[in-house]
């Protein structure tokens, strides 16, 4: 990582900045004076190892970045960054496998901080049969799948709606975090075109959508029926790991007892011997 330690000053403002913080607001919550974090921000004063971490947490700054940020201070990384398959994440492969298996038959998901899938339980297959090989390999993604015309995208009744609310999401997350990759992906899947879509003819009727307690469920049309569902997200408590840090499980949950009923009748092979699959689009 080519960070020069120059940059400290310019990077804690960035972060300041995005943040919406006077220099008074940050000095209060990392119990500092502003005056001193005025010299850091223009390079008069260099921060101490234990002050980039201080102003690091006070702005909520993501663990990958505060390495980048003590890097820049010419500090070593204060967090690793482990794999999956690494023995120390055994505990957490584990935990997955748990949540992902217990949610079947519905569909859920664990994905990484640009949201790639990392590993899925079977009931994803509800969503993603159909999708073609390419939007699935090297590695799916959750904004590709659900608004690449090739993807759900062509299946979704309420696509505006779910375009609007994931694009929205999507541009939330670049704002706080910065993340190039994130960015990237922002720029890619709004230019997706739209396919065209008679909604009404597929049941799309707007009381049904009033009724609901979810103000943009996902409504997606598959061949037991127009599916409603909606989903929760679910993190690590107090990683002290880069890795750990970016994983969350998106689990999600039928809105109607139809769709309750149809996901269950799907027939999924519960007995299968191998669970989920990690770092790996399951197979079956």
């Amino acid at each position: 990582m080519d960070v020069q330690p120059s940059r400290i000053g310019a990077l804690l403002r960035e972060w300041r900045q995005r943040r919406r913080l006077s220099q008074l607001d940050l000095a209060l919550v990392a119990d500092t004076s502003t005056r001193h974090l005025s010299c850091v921000e223009t390079g008069r004063a260099h921060p101490s190892r234990e002050m980039v971490l201080r102003l690091s947490t006070a702005l909520d700054v993501p663990l990958r970045e505060r390495n980048t940020l003590l890097l820049a201070a010419d500090y070593a990384p204060a967090y690793r960054e482990s794999s999956l398959d690494d023995e120390d994440m055994a505990a957490v492969r584990s935990a997955v496998e748990v949540m992902l298996t217990a949610h079947e038959p519905y569909p859920a998901v664990l994905v990484d901080r640009c949201w790639n899938v990392l590993a899925a339980n079977r009931g994803m297959a509800v969503l993603t049969d159909d999708v073609p090989p390419h939007l699935l390999a090297p590695r799916p993604n959750v904004f590709r799948l659900a608004l690449h015309p090739d993807g759900l995208a062509a299946r979704l009744v309420n696509l505006s709606e779910v375009r609007t609310l994931f694009l929205d999401r999507l541009q939330r997350q670049v704002n706080a975090s910065g993340d190039p990759e994130l960015r990237a992906l922002h720029d890619e899947v709004r230019r997706y075109p739209v396919p065209a879509f008679d909604g009404a003819a597929a049941g799309d009727d707007g009381e049904a959508r009033r009724a609901s307690p979810i103000e943009v469920p996902l409504r997606i049309r598959t061949p037991h029926g127009v599916l409603s569902m909606f989903s929760t997200m679910a993190t690590f408590g107090a990683p002290a790991d880069v890795t750990l840090s970016e994983l969350a499980i998106e689990l999600f949950y039928p809105l109607d007892e139809f769709t309750s009923a149809a996901l269950r009748g799907t027939n999924l092979d519960l007995n299968r011997a191998s669970g989920p699959m990690l770092a790996a689009w399951p197979s079956s």
